[in-house]
């Protein structure tokens, strides 16, 4: 199924591009994860809105890689997503570029620690604004566009949204809201939007460092034994984007089975 989804099946009559004539709009998409899950769409059959804040450089090279095996099929927005007065207009300009919106993957996020007693009210803001404030302000003004063409909304959230981690307790509230936010929201647009959520577990180290020995440890917690990859994400995107129309409200951990041997 991942090979048919992601628009590899060699099968006879298999469809390669299950979303084309649909338009993504991904947040945070310019490196790392954010640009697996646009591969995977664009390779699907979608036209992608790029999103970047401070990778426009990046984002211009992902949308040019894309453009020469499907040209008109990409555009690229820069802003800042704690500037919720600036979100719709990523929707709009999603919109004049495609003509719709089908899918919007709120997948840009701010990872830290913030050991209690140093905990301040930037840190604050700045974790719950862009891992749980504009993805609410975000899908609010997506919403029409979504109604309108029976779409739906993928929220990137975490394990450490279900089970807290170590001296990241900000980043836990924050991605536990929007695991609440994904159901809430999935009751509020029902039936014409479906909402759900991904939480990766071990796919990327965080970019700030990592102690070799952690990592380990964080391996040997994983039931598979290793560490996933971005295109792990990426596939479980295209299952909820074009093979789940009978799923909304649900979370799905992509962790290796991390989440069951902590």
């Amino acid at each position: 199924m991942a090979e048919r989804l992601a628009g590899h099946d060699t099968a006879p009559g298999a469809d390669r591009t299950p979303l084309a004539g649909q338009t993504a709009l991904v947040t945070g998409a310019a490196r790392r994860v954010g640009s697996a899950i646009v591969r995977a769409l664009h390779g699907a059959g979608a036209n992608v809105t790029i999103h970047c804040h401070r990778s426009l450089s990046a984002a211009q090279a992902l949308a040019a890689e894309l453009e020469r095996t499907r040209p008109g099929s990409t555009a690229v927005v820069c802003s800042d997503l704690l500037d919720c007065a600036a979100l719709p207009d990523l929707v709009t300009q999603t919109c004049e570029r495609f003509g719709a919106l089908h899918l919007l993957v709120n997948n840009a996020s701010s990872f830290y620690p913030t050991p209690l007693g140093s905990i301040t009210v930037q840190q604050w803001d700045d974790l719950l604004g862009s891992n749980l404030r504009a993805p609410l302000f975000l899908a609010q003004a997506a919403a029409p566009e979504l109604r309108r063409s029976q779409g739906a909304v993928l929220n990137i959230v975490d394990i450490h949204g279900l089970r807290p981690l170590r001296d990241h307790a900000v980043y836990c509230v924050a991605k536990a809201g929007l695991i609440m936010l994904t159901r809430s929201l999935a009751r509020e647009l029902a039936p014409a939007v479906r909402v759900n959520a991904i939480a990766p577990g071990a796919v990327l180290w965080p970019e700030q460092g990592m102690s070799e020995e952690r990592k380990r440890r964080i391996i040997g917690a994983t039931a598979l034994q290793r560490r996933g990859s971005p295109e792990d994400i990426a596939r479980a995107v295209l299952f909820f984007a074009g093979d789940a129309p009978f799923v909304t409200g649900q979370v799905l951990a992509v962790d290796g089975g991390r989440s069951i041997g902590w």
